[in-house]
């Protein structure tokens, strides 16, 4: 390792010591970028952070960020949730387990409309915490269902970290958009399968809704399931479908989402302009820190790889003498032991540029390995010491204590990692829709590179790089 490297190595090492104790992660990555690269680089380190921010800043797809958050904040306005629980809730009340049956369903339909782990969250515990409470369900599997199917939304498109895993990884985002719809319905599927064979096995788990909570005839059933899920389908087939069949980038799909958001809340009645104003100033809040985190990051992995420690730690773990598959689950530890005390935009865009390239030079496709890292990612959600998912449930469900919560999602946490093993060693069950898709005709082409800004910085002499040195995105806990 020569003197350069160390210096990268020191400068990784300073920046998980300060986030550790505190300091914003963005300056953060900001302030060490320019100072060690000062220390390493010389006054070029001023050019490269100016034309990586401005290659960022022409990639399209970050346009999608936004919208994507504003229809998730809008969807959230429309009381989308409340409408898909009480319909399915009506309609499966005779069930066993029917509770289990209604939150894993309404959070994977309202993770396709919005995706926010923690609204979904919070919203579940606040309707089905009390009525799981009252019809006596086990607290451990109830907790463990809400936080679960609260976590799907990062995963199942339109999800803004794949948004975001694009650019980084240099993928399309359409087909990140379609690997991840096996593992993130099969996720579902595992979950909805788990609780009902519990629950049919032992009553008591899970009882069929109160008599006294379950609609007197069909009719307004019916009337309650038109009106909750139709707008949720055509909203679902006005962004995603147009991304899979290739009429529209997912650029212009997100803003059509967020109109067909807008249109969903007039069509309930439930538009002001104040709710509008609140959604777009939320949207700004979370759009800004996703963005200025994209900046900081991308100037920072630019440097870190200028230094050459981001080839010096592919060439490491490269040289661990483990074959491919194992290699590729250390990878996968390693993302998975950084979700506990990092939010997933800083795995995505500071750490991911610095694991990807192992994954390339083993073989791997990288749509397949975004999607098996995104897969990774939501478990960091549900595994202790920070798991948002316990936190978020906890503050409206207060009959449930924290010992509890972390035990239901425990057992959760073992069909997740069952779920990435399955991913793992049978790659088809992400690929299968990419591999089907593959080239679909009048298919809108999606730029996930920047070639003035990557002209500019191999003119430099920056580019021989990790992918970090190419623009990149991020975002809080929406999805």
């Amino acid at each position: 390792m020569n003197a350069q490297e160390l210096l990268g190595l020191a400068m990784l090492l300073v920046m998980l010591g300060a986030i550790f104790i505190g300091v914003p992660i963005s300056f953060t990555l900001l302030f060490l970028a320019l100072i060690f690269g000062m220390l390493g680089l010389g006054p070029m380190v001023f050019d490269l952070a100016y034309l990586q921010t401005i290659g960022m800043m022409k990639q399209d797809e970050f346009v999608a960020v936004p919208m994507f958050i504003l229809m998730g904040y809008i969807c959230d306005q429309a009381g989308i949730m409340e409408r898909m629980f009480v319909a399915f809730r009506d309609l499966f009340a005779p069930v066993r387990g029917a509770l289990y049956l209604v939150v894993l369903l309404t959070a994977t339909l309202f993770g396709i409309a919005a995706g926010t782990v923690g609204a979904t969250v919070a919203l579940l515990g606040i309707m089905a915490g009390p009525m799981m409470i009252k019809a006596g369900y086990d607290t451990r599997m109830s907790a463990g269902a809400i936080t679960a199917g609260g976590t799907l939304g990062i995963l199942i498109p339109p999800s803004v970290m794949l948004v975001v895993m694009g650019p980084v990884l240099g993928v399309s985002v359409a087909k990140l958009y379609e690997a991840a719809f096996g593992p993130g319905f099969m996720l579902a599927a595992m979950y909805i399968a788990y609780t009902m064979i519990r629950s049919f096995l032992n009553p008591q788990l899970g009882p069929p809704v109160p008599l006294e909570d379950r609609p007197k005839s069909l009719k307004p059933v019916i009337i309650e399931c038109i009106v909750g899920l139709v707008p949720v389908a055509v909203l679902t087939i006005a962004t995603l479908g147009v991304i899979l069949i290739g009429l529209t980038t997912s650029t212009e799909a997100a803003a059509l989402g967020a109109m067909g958001a807008i249109i969903m809340v007039v069509c309930y009645g439930r538009f002001t302009w104040q709710g509008l104003l609140q959604a777009c100033q939320n949207t700004l809040i979370t759009s800004s820190m996703v963005l200025f985190l994209a900046a900081t990051s991308n100037v920072f992995g630019a440097v870190f790889a200028r230094l050459g420690t981001a080839n010096w730690i592919t060439n490491a773990l490269l040289s661990i003498p483990l074959p491919p598959w194992a290699t590729m689950a250390l990878l996968l530890v390693m993302v998975f032991l950084l979700g506990w005390p990092f939010e997933w935009p800083a795995i995505v865009l500071i750490f991911l540029p610095m694991l990807a390239p192992v994954a390339e030079k083993l073989g791997y496709d990288m749509v397949w390995f975004g999607t098996i890292v995104a897969v990774v990612l939501q478990t960091a959600f549900l595994s202790p010491p920070v798991a948002m998912s316990a936190y978020y449930l906890k503050q409206v469900v207060k009959e449930w204590n924290l010992a509890t919560i972390y035990r239901g999602m425990a057992d959760f946490m073992v069909i997740q990692v069952i779920a990435v093993a399955l991913v793992l060693f049978f790659p088809g069950i992400a690929m299968w829709l990419p591999n089907a898709l593959e080239d679909p005709p009048g298919a809108a082409p999606i730029e996930t590179t920047v070639d003035d800004g990557s002209q500019s910085v191999d003119s430099l002499e920056a580019g021989d790089s990790m992918r970090s040195s190419e623009p990149e995105p991020s975002t809080g806990s929406t999805k």
